[in-house]
């Protein structure tokens, strides 16, 4: 088994950047999804924007451009793909290029409480340059965010360990008490809850992962056409493609952990299936759903991947990942942590599960997602 493709999203819910190489970190490869869009509506209140309920943003392609070592830093630049027919009235600033550092000053920038599926994090305004072009390629009020020194929290079972620290829950609260009381032990629980895993603007983990053997499944050939093989898992938005045609299609719902040997046998731990969304059914030169059958992409799917009680009503296309890297002999993280890795690497399958996992994230109902985020 190889990797496929690699892909990163530094402004979430736009289109993805192709990588040949990659920095893989706890939190996702390096700067993904560290950006996100909110709508402001009438009552200040803010909405999460995603394809599934704003499906223009994949009108919007990003590239990052420059070096860490130049002045300025590297940058995002990103461009409104006006479609055909428009969706709105045009604006002068639909034709312009928007710039965005990759990486901020974050010092001048003010705070914003946000909440994302029920993890809230305290994010930053990038200001209102950047609002105004968004705004004026969406048509309506919009704002774009930082993740900043923000932390997301990961709910359910879904971080490594966690059903095993859920059934200790009982004992760490007594020994909370007792912490409350020893100094020293209380810094030790501070720095044990500081290294759990948590999330920037990625949805339920750091990772998604995607098997190329899957576009296989016979439901989904009809929509694979000779000259655009992969559209499809485009639409599947990963993170990691890997591929091997030994594999089964869908075999990664059990699949556990994979190792990159090339990489000091760094390890992601698969801990949660995906549930998938009408985001499925986006045609990324419309940025509407995309006419004739290919807008039935969900339904299709719908008809037999609805494989996780979890995921009541949605099919499952991929899995939720974790990055672990081994300890160095010294005993600190190899590269604090990081791993590199490319296209073409060799991954193993190195544990799998003999059931498949069950989604225990409780993301929060559809009537409650419009007011998420208040500013």
């Amino acid at each position: 088994m190889k990797i496929k493709a690699l892909n990163v999203y530094p402004i979430k819910a736009l289109r993805p950047i192709h990588l040949t190489s990659a920095t893989l970190t706890p939190q996702g490869i390096l700067h993904d999804r560290t950006y996100m869009l909110f709508k402001v509506n009438p009552d200040s209140t803010l909405r999460k924007m995603q394809l599934s309920t704003f499906p223009q943003c994949a009108l919007f392609s990003q590239e990052i451009v420059g070096s860490p070592d130049e002045d300025g830093g590297e940058e995002i630049l990103v461009k409104y793909n006006i479609p055909t027919p428009p969706l709105i009235d045009h604006h002068l600033l639909q034709d312009t290029t928007l710039s965005v550092p990759l990486v901020p000053d974050t010092s001048s920038l003010a705070p914003i409480s946000v909440d994302l599926h029920g993890s809230p994090a305290e994010a930053l305004r990038m200001g209102e340059s950047y609002d105004a072009f968004f705004s004026a390629c969406f048509g309506f009020p919009t704002i774009l965010v930082h993740i900043g020194s923000g932390r997301r929290r990961v709910l359910g079972t879904l971080a490594p360990g966690a059903s095993a620290k859920q059934q200790q829950q009982q004992s760490s609260s007594l020994f909370s008490s007792i912490t409350s009381y020893l100094p020293s032990l209380s810094s030790l629980s501070k720095s044990e809850t500081e290294e759990q895993a948590w999330l920037t603007f990625t949805d339920c983990a750091p990772y998604l992962i995607t098997s190329d053997s899957s576009l296989s499944y016979p439901s989904l050939t009809p929509f694979q056409t000779p000259d655009a093989p992969s559209h499809i898992m485009l639409k599947m938005r990963p993170n990691i493609v890997v591929e091997d045609s030994s594999e089964a299609p869908f075999a990664e719902d059990f699949w556990a952990e994979l190792s990159l040997p090339a990489s000091s046998d760094a390890k992601l731990l698969l801990t949660a299936n995906c549930g998938r969304c009408t985001s499925l059914n986006v045609d990324y030169a419309l940025g509407r759903a995309a006419p004739g059958p290919e807008g039935k992409l969900l339904n299709t799917l719908m008809k037999d991947r609805r494989v996780d009680p979890g995921h009541k009503y949605a099919p499952v296309f991929g899995r939720y990942a974790f990055l672990k890297v081994p300890s160095v002999e010294d005993g600190s993280l190899a590269g604090e942590g990081t791993v590199q890795v490319r296209v073409g690497d060799h991954v193993v399958v190195t544990r799998r599960n003999a059931e498949r996992t069950v989604f225990d994230w409780d993301i929060p109902a559809p009537a409650a997602k419009k007011t998420v985020a208040v500013a």
